[in-house]
């Protein structure tokens, strides 16, 4: 067994595009047209064919209160590994990303918060 797809809530699917691939670095894997909607992924340029982040509109009414507990509390909704979170926070702040927590070593990992500008808190995070 192997993580095929994951999501992540977005209140705007154009906006989350840009931010997952312009900013953080993903790459479109799949847009389908599905309603108002679309089906639409992104993935690791690291890994082409490894686990798809599924941009997934928040039309249920249960998402909002729930996304908006998370970050009322600071928790972010997913991780992210990176090599250096130091190094990739300074380079995404230079793109203008917000950082709810700045990095912190915790023993063996290191990890960062930002805003994904869609409504997410999500945590970079590297070992070592």
């Amino acid at each position: 067994m192997r993580i095929n797809l994951t999501s992540v809530f977005v209140d705007d699917q154009d906006k989350a595009l840009r931010f997952y691939t312009q900013v953080l670095g993903f790459q479109k894997k799949t847009e389908v047209p599905v309603g108002e909607y679309r089906w639409l992924t992104v993935v690791s340029p690291e890994a082409l064919e490894g686990p798809e982040l599924v941009l997934e509109p928040e039309g249920h009414p249960a998402v909002g209160p729930f996304k908006a507990a998370l970050v009322q509390d600071g928790i972010p909704f997913t991780s992210f590994a990176v090599v250096d979170v130091e190094a990739e926070y300074e380079r995404l702040r230079a793109l203008g990303v917000r950082f709810t927590q700045e990095p912190v070593s915790m023993g063996p990992v290191t990890t960062a918060v930002l805003d994904d500008t869609c409504g997410n808190l999500i945590q970079i995070a590297a070992r070592g």
